[in-house]
Order: structure tokens, then sequence, then C-alpha cells
């Protein structure tokens, strides 16, 4: 299939919008899911997929073929949630600053319902939260998703350890209510 959505992409280079729709068709789906998870929201996810398949249209000719081209639209997709998340970041700063009394909350009060995967989720960093998903729950290598992530390889590792030990200690927490 890698060489076949290399011989798409190289059409896609030179505007063929069929041969794009075949790559968006294949890949979306899976795209989709991770940003979701990444973002936290499907409509994020949805919002991130769309702009990183706007991207990979007018960059098509970058791809050289070097490493699939799910996990170069993946990297595409990433890249875009963590500016978001930058942008959000520098936002919720701001308006932190306009205001005089900051409110808290604990997301991870413990409660007698099981966590389901979302809250575990979101109990984890963006980047062991995109770990864990690109890893078990999208099958990719750790030298896959360190390609996808922009990380090195032992970084992916680690990521991928400490994800695991705090969803391990958040559904202890869980457990014990």
């Amino acid at each position: 299939m890698a060489d076949e959505d290399f011989a798409l992409n190289q059409r896609v280079a030179g505007g063929d919008r069929a041969a794009f729709q075949l790559l968006v068709l294949r890949h979306e789906g899976r795209l989709r899911a991770f940003l979701s998870r990444a973002a936290g929201s499907d409509a994020d996810g949805d919002d991130l997929a769309q702009e990183a398949f706007v991207r990979a249209w007018r960059r098509a000719g970058d791809y050289r073929g070097q490493g699939s081209y799910a996990a170069w639209v993946m990297g595409i997709g990433w890249r875009l949630f963590l500016d978001q998340r930058r942008t959000a970041k520098r936002r919720e700063s701001l308006a932190a600053q306009d205001e005089d009394g900051v409110t808290s909350s604990n997301p991870h009060g413990a409660t007698d319902a099981a966590i389901d995967a979302d809250r575990l989720l979101a109990g984890l960093s963006a980047q062991e939260r995109a770990a864990l998903t690109l890893c078990f729950g999208h099958g990719w290598s750790h030298g896959e998703a360190a390609e996808i992530m922009g990380v090195p390889l032992g970084t992916l590792k680690s990521l991928v350890l400490r994800g695991r030990a705090k969803a391990q200690k958040l559904i202890g927490e869980g457990g014990a209510a």
C-alpha cells in the first residue's frame, strides 16, 4: 500500500483531485480518531483532520515516500494539534491575567463509576495521550509513533511508560472510591 500511496500522492502533487480523494478515504478514519483522542473531542479532531488534509494537499510535493503516507499525514495532524494547543494556552493565559480570581477543579475525583477511556486519557499530558493512542489505540509501532510525533524513539518510549503508569494510577484511584 505504501507504493500505491506514494504513486497516488505523486498524482496529487500534479493536481489530481480524484487521487487525493482516494488518499483521504483511505486515511481519514484513523487520522480523525487519533486527533479526536488527542484533542479530547470529536469536533476538534474532525476540524484538525480536515486542516491536516488541506495541508497535505498543499504540500503533496513535500512527501518523498520516506516512511508511510499515513505516518506523514498523521505527523501533519499532530503538529496542527500542538499549534492549536499552544494558541489555546496563550489565550487562557491572557484571560487569566484579566481575571482577579482563579478557579480550580479536580478532574480526577474518585467516583464509584468505572473510568472510561476518554476520562482516563484526559488525565494524561497531550504527548502521553498521543503516544498511548498511537501505540495502543491505533497499532503504530514505537518507531512509527515517534516519527509521527516528531520525537526521538527513546522519548516516545518514555512517554508510553509514563502514560501507562499514570493511567494505572488513575484506574487505581477510580477503583478505590
